[in-house]
């Protein structure tokens, strides 16, 4: 496993990093289920583990926590997130600094760690102004709750306020973006935030790189009973198209080349991107984060990198 700088931060997180998103706390086995993933990428040096609060509606953090309590603290980085409603009480949701600040206590206490690394706004909330936003996040900083914290989903124009005000007052940045980047999903993130970030010194770390599964290659010959994308129709009808289906099966010749599966090259290509701290992946099997931490460290030479560009170009 090879280590980032998060943005200019001195924090450096592990170039594959583990979610937990909806994969944990839906099913009755997913103790051991998320015991299982969560030490084997311990093992192969994951050291970036990334929650919200939202995840089955607490469940996923409780589940991680239990296991990440199992490791030394020092050796880890945790992150959670604020926003989505968590009861149907008016002000347990959004960003106000109320929610804020009672959120991270409860996030806390089912992470069972005594702060977090990085704490995301899990979005821009439009009805809260922006000094109350900031400087909710810079105390949950100065109470040593959180040592940083970062957006996710924001846009560009937003992130640039946070940071030009906080810096105006000096209060805590935002040092990091969680966007939703992918080979198939890359416009908004390289033209809009990339362009943004990458000058500021905040360091992305992107969720859904595999696009759902999709660049995994398990769509090739047709969408298998249970797979995500079919679950999800909202995904479904973005992603699963036969465009974006026969350029997974194009990539496989360049993945065979490189000894590589064609995860690894989609989370390769996503870390060629100098401001792309860690890619945040998923797991249901020990096995499938073995694999796709192999993707650390993959360098793509130019002209595989002009390969993959020709095969992803809209037709």
């Amino acid at each position: 496993m090879e280590y980032r700088k998060l943005g200019r931060s001195g924090l450096k997180v592990s170039e594959v990093a583990l979610g937990g998103w909806e994969t944990y706390g839906i099913n009755q086995d997913a103790s051991k289920m998320v015991g299982e993933i969560v030490k084997a990428a311990y093992d192969e040096g994951v050291n970036f583990f990334d929650q919200a609060d939202v995840y089955a509606r607490g469940q996923s953090e409780t589940l991680m926590g239990e296991v990440l309590r199992e490791f030394p603290r020092h050796t880890l980085v945790i992150s959670s997130k604020v926003f989505w409603p968590m009861s149907d009480d008016v002000n347990d949701r959004g960003l106000s600094r109320k929610h804020v600040l009672e959120s991270i206590d409860k996030s806390l206490k089912r992470l069972g760690t005594d702060y977090l690394d990085i704490y995301f706004a899990h979005r821009y909330d439009p009805e809260v102004p922006m000094d109350e936003i900031v400087m909710a996040f810079d105390q949950v900083i100065r109470d040593g709750k959180a040592l940083y914290w970062g957006t996710s989903m924001w846009p560009a124009a937003r992130i640039a306020q946070a940071v030009e005000f906080a810096k105006a007052h000096g209060l805590h940045a935002p040092v990091t973006e969680q966007p939703e980047y992918s080979m198939i999903h890359r416009e908004r993130v390289e033209g809009e935030i990339l362009p943004y970030t990458e000058g500021a010194g905040i360091g992305l770390v992107v969720w859904s790189p595999l696009a759902m599964g999709l660049l995994t290659g398990k769509y090739d010959d047709g969408k298998p009973e249970g797979a995500r994308l079919t679950e999800k129709e909202n995904w479904g009808k973005n992603f699963l198209t036969e465009e974006n289906i026969q350029k997974v099966r194009d990539l496989r010749p360049i993945a065979d080349d490189l000894g590589v599966t064609r995860a690894q090259l989609a989370l390769a290509w996503l870390l060629r991107q100098k401001g792309v701290s860690s890619v945040i992946t998923g797991a249901t099997r020990s096995e499938q984060i073995r694999d796709t931490v192999k993707a650390s460290g993959v360098r793509l030479s130019e002209d595989v990198q002009r390969r993959i560009e020709e095969i992803l170009q809209p037709s």
